[in-house]
Formats: C-alpha cells, structure tokens, sequence
C-alpha cells in the first residue's frame, strides 16, 4: 500500500513538473543568452551616461500627468525602506512605478511580496546586482558595471526572472543601476523586450537632497515628467519633500500615473 501511493505521487509531481519542460525552459534562457553575446560581441560602445540613444525619460502624452517612480538599489548602504513614504501614497491613492534590484528583494522579501500585491504600484527591473549597464565594464560613483554581453544578460534578464517568478508577472522596464548606460546595454535590453527608463526630474539626487530641495525638484516638474526619487532610504528626507508637495501639485491639476498607463517617449 505504501509503495502503491509513493509511486502515485511521483506520478502527480512528473505529470505537473516533467522534467523536459524544466529542461526546455533552461535550453531557451541558454540559447537567448548566447544569442545575445554572439549579436553584441566585439561592438564599441559611443555613449555612456543618463540620456544615452534609445533611453526614455518622458510620458507619452500632453497632459497634465506626473510619473513618480521610486528606486530600490542594492549596495549595502542602500538596501534600507522608507515606510513612511510608502505608506503615504497608500494613504492618499497615488500611483507609483518601484524599480527594485535583486539584492533589493533578497534583504526584504516580505516587503517586496506585499508591494507587488498593490495595484498602487508596479513592479519594475532595477537589474539583479544594481550595476551600471556597460558594454565594456565602465564604473560609475565607484561601482563597476557589466561587461560583456553575457554580464548584460543576466543583470538584466535574470532580475527580470525573479521578479516574474515571485509576482507571476514579467516587467516590462528596466533602469540601470545607478542609471548609466551605453547605447548597446540599450539595444541588449530592447532584444530581451525591455524599454529602459531614466527620468526627465531628479526629484531626490539619490536620496541626498534635504526636503527643499525634494519641493523645489517636484514643484517644477513640467507635465510628462518622469521623476526619479528613492524608497531605499528612510533616513533621507525624501517622504517629507513628498508628503508637503504632492497635494499642492494635486490642487494644481496634476495627476500621478505608473508609466504604463501613457508609455513613453
């Protein structure tokens, strides 16, 4: 009788799990990868920086809509969350698009599990090590990039397939860590499916800026505007800046979207 169930459950866990599916799934991911790395090998990268060819940094529309986005970075002063803010835009109904790194989600599973179950937010690719997307292995603010298309590749795609695995659903942007690229970490990016976003406003300097100056960045943002700020650190004075700016911005007629509900440009 015993022998009799344990070979009944094993035909149940092959029926759901056969093993040649897990084996194609693998077989695809290798075979995009080494397309990737054989299409983008031996190319020489022109550009480095914010705004290179092919990055989007504003809505695609006329209207009085802002897009405030929030980063959640991996370094290991940066791996921190600011409840708070979050918490207000809960609070008061605001839409937000969170791009969130691997190591990110790794040291705060449960609160990257609850946000994604918010229709407030979306969940968007912040690379899985939070590298800046080099060609070549450029550093930027003392963080080394990728290198090679195969670096690329998994920054990009592998924090794609984490989020996927743990939301049930596939992002569809992506920033670079740190927000500096070259214009093939744009094409890579664009042939795995990804549009890559930075931002029209620097709305929080990489949570430097003192709440001023978080005001001052808001207050001025024209429609369309993609600003960037960041949740990863609550120590910042990025939620006061928020809190005391985005109701007046509200009585002004701005609205606040994700990105995907205008796209880009």
């Amino acid at each position: 009788m015993i022998r009799y169930k344990t070979i009944l459950i094993f035909f149940i866990l092959f029926s759901i799990f056969p093993p040649w599916s897990i084996k194609s799934g693998q077989s695809q991911e290798m075979r995009t990868k080494e397309r990737i790395i054989s299409s983008f090998t031996g190319r020489v990268p022109k550009e480095w920086g914010e705004g290179v060819k092919g990055v989007k940094a504003r809505l695609n529309t006329d209207q009085k809509v802002l897009a405030l986005t929030f980063d959640a970075c991996g370094g290991s002063k940066s791996l921190g969350y600011d409840e708070k803010l979050i918490k207000y835009l809960e609070s008061e109904q605001f839409s937000a698009t969170l791009f969130i790194s691997g190591r990110w989600i790794d040291a705060n599973p449960e609160i990257f599990k609850k946000l994604s179950k918010n229709p407030l937010f979306e969940i968007e690719n912040h690379g899985l090590n939070h590298k800046p997307c080099s060609t070549i292995g450029r550093s930027i603010y003392g963080i080394k990039g990728t290198k090679g298309g195969g670096e690329i590749f998994d920054e990009i795609e592998l924090n794609a397939l984490k989020i996927l695995n743990l939301t049930g659903r596939k992002p569809k942007y992506y920033r670079p860590g740190t927000t500096y690229c070259d214009e093939i970490c744009v094409e890579v990016a664009n042939a795995l499916g990804y549009e890559v976003v930075n931002f029209s406003v620097r709305g929080d300097a990489g949570a430097t800026y003192s709440k001023k100056q978080v005001k001052e960045a808001l207050w001025n943002a024209p429609p369309s505007s993609i600003i960037l700020m960041h949740m990863n650190h609550p120590e910042s004075e990025t939620a006061e800046g928020v809190i005391e700016t985005i109701p007046e911005l509200k009585k002004r007629g701005f609205k606040f979207a994700k990105l995907s509900e205008y796209g880009l440009k």
